[in-house]
């Protein structure tokens, strides 16, 4: 340990010459388990959601005939195509990857990552 003279407070301090890092590991990365609570109150995609809650998407659910394999919900997707045009995201491919990595696209998809395909026919056919 190294001592300096501090004029300002006329006193020695004392300086470590041991350098201390932040802890760093990257398997150990701790996200909030909650999205939400990274979004802030009034950001856009919060409006999105809430305006989509708001509408009557019967119509639209009534469009889809069931059988064969899980959709996914087109609530979300509305969403999802809604929020991605106000954020200047027009294409499918910049909207699926956003979908798997921007906090933002995560929170309004619950989760879920729609792949190129379904939101290229969910976006043609409403």
């Amino acid at each position: 340990m190294r001592q300096v003279f501090s004029p300002c407070q006329n006193r020695v301090k004392k300086v470590h010459n041991q350098v201390v890092f932040k802890e760093y590991n990257q398997n150990q990365l701790s996200l909030p388990i909650d999205l939400e609570c990274l979004i802030p109150p009034n950001h856009m995609v919060r409006v999105v959601n809430s305006a989509i809650d708001q509408m009557n998407l019967e119509p639209l659910l009534a469009k889809y005939p069931g059988g064969g394999r899980s959709s996914y919900h087109p609530v979300m997707m509305t969403k999802l195509i809604v929020y991605a045009y106000a954020d200047k995201t027009f294409s499918s491919r910049r909207i699926e990857k956003a979908a798997r990595e921007n906090i933002m696209y995560m929170w309004l998809c619950g989760g879920n990552s729609p792949d190129l395909k379904p939101s290229t026919a969910f976006g043609a056919n409403v």
